[in-house]
């Protein structure tokens, strides 16, 4: 078999990160372009300036604050993009007028896309002249969504390629469209599900997406044997298609940054999205009760989302905000420094697909704390393991890191050896072999 071509669908790439699946996709693609797969990289933004040999970076749009998009060869007036494609945004609304209801049905009949997505779409559009995901999400995200599907999912018939390779819900539009047009294998790379970010509580709309992409795809890839369950349990999906690939974290050479630390407490760090899939809350809960017995610990929430303000209110009224720092999002060196000045670091996930950032802990030399309920835990042996809701448990181990050296130290040493061995060549290996079975079948 020659050089395997990849038509790959993604949402976010660096500089543009707002999850794992950023950091993820850059791994993937980096490390399948070194084994000489000849990589088409679509995103719903300008593309990146990265030197990747065997890389084709294309960028199906630029996107940005109240950017008016004329749809070439449709009869619409303009479609207010409010924000690139993120899935965690929630409670921004766009209304449209009427006319501009009738020109977004008119634009949907006209485009490419398989039936069942038009469906899915035009059941989404509200009587009252609201456009877009209800809840959860921006309902400028449809839009973006849906015009990305069209660009993008034309390059099925432009591109040379032999498979098609899809990253979450919100590239599954164009994959399948690709895929209708191409006639070429479809892989669908699960990083989360709609279980994960919204717990009993889905959008049904967002659900449907995920259906139809995974029963379209010839094969699943699941970032966990958790994350695999899901969707054999939840979606349907025949469990002989779906393969677990883990993720893993890139290596380092360097020792532990030293940076000055403005506060003798030790210090105990959440990184992530404070949403409802992380436990921010559970996180307070069990600060606060490990300040009660010791007031020289101070505790870090370092991320933004839609409980951010909640969390803060908590804190306030636990009265602990002053052992307790937010510092927003952080990015590249700041997550850096933040690991270089954290004793412990807690991810209390209420449902974690994976979980990149204890790795990114561990390699800094820094000992975890992680729920039970994440796919990392089924890798790790060397990481302190709670029910996310155990509150009691996760404080009785950040209590134990804190104050027994020896403990955090066996920690860290052996966790430190065993994040080394997770590369992510070994995962591009497993995605290649992959390949080579589905266009071999």
């Amino acid at each position: 078999m020659g050089k395997i071509s990849t038509l790959m669908y993604g949402w976010e790439f660096p500089p543009k990160i707002s999850g794992g699946l950023g950091v993820a996709c850059y791994a993937i693609v980096k490390e399948l372009a070194k084994k000489g797969v000849a990589l088409h990289l679509v995103l719903p933004y300008t593309a990146p300036q990265n030197d990747f040999d065997h890389v084709n970076f294309i960028g199906t749009s630029q996107v940005s604050n109240n950017f008016n998009h004329e749809l070439p060869g449709v009869n619409i007036k303009s479609l207010k993009i409010a924000t690139s494609i993120s899935p965690y945004a929630r409670g921004l609304g766009m209304g449209l007028s009427g006319d501009l209801v009738e020109d977004f049905l008119l634009l949907l009949s006209q485009l490419s896309l398989p039936e069942v997505m038009k469906a899915i779409i035009s059941s989404i559009v509200t009587q009252d002249g609201n456009l877009g995901m209800k809840d959860h999400y921006e309902v400028s995200l449809l839009t973006e969504v849906l015009r990305y599907a069209q660009s993008a999912g034309n390059l099925g018939n432009t591109i040379d390629h032999d498979i098609i390779h899809a990253h979450d819900w919100l590239t599954y539009s164009p994959a399948v469209a690709a895929k209708q047009v191409s006639g070429k294998p479809l892989v669908v790379h699960l990083h989360a599900t709609e279980f994960d970010r919204s717990g009993e509580h889905i959008n049904q709309d967002v659900y449907n997406i995920e259906h139809m992409g995974m029963h379209a795809a010839d094969r699943v890839i699941a970032v966990s044997n958790l994350t695999r369950q899901i969707a054999i349990e939840r979606y349907g999906v025949d469990a002989n298609k779906i393969n677990t690939v883990y993720n893993a974290v890139e290596p380092t050479n360097a020792e532990r940054l030293i940076y000055k630390r403005h506060v003798k407490e030790k210090v105990v760090t959440f990184l992530g999205r404070v949403t409802f899939q992380k436990g921010p809350d559970y996180f307070v809960e069990a600060a606060y009760k490990v300040i009660q017995k010791d007031q020289n610990i101070r505790f870090v929430m370092a991320g933004s989302g839609d409980m951010l303000n909640r969390m803060i209110k908590r804190v306030a009224s636990l009265g602990i905000s002053t052992k307790f720092h937010f510092t927003g999002f952080l990015k590249g060196e700041e997550v850096n420094h933040m690991f270089s000045i954290s004793d412990v670091y807690v991810m209390p996930s209420v449902s974690e697909p994976f979980g990149i950032s204890p790795l990114e802990a561990m390699r800094s030399n820094v000992p975890v704390i992680i729920s039970k309920q994440s796919g990392v835990a089924e890798i790790l042996h060397h990481a302190i393991k709670v029910n996310f809701w155990d509150i009691d448990a996760m404080a009785d181990s950040i209590y134990g890191l804190v104050h027994y050296p020896g403990l955090s130290k066996m920690f860290i040493n052996h966790g430190k050896s065993e994040v080394d061995k997770l590369k992510w060549e070994n995962a591009a290996f497993e995605v290649s072999r992959i390949y080579k079975e589905m266009l071999n079948q």
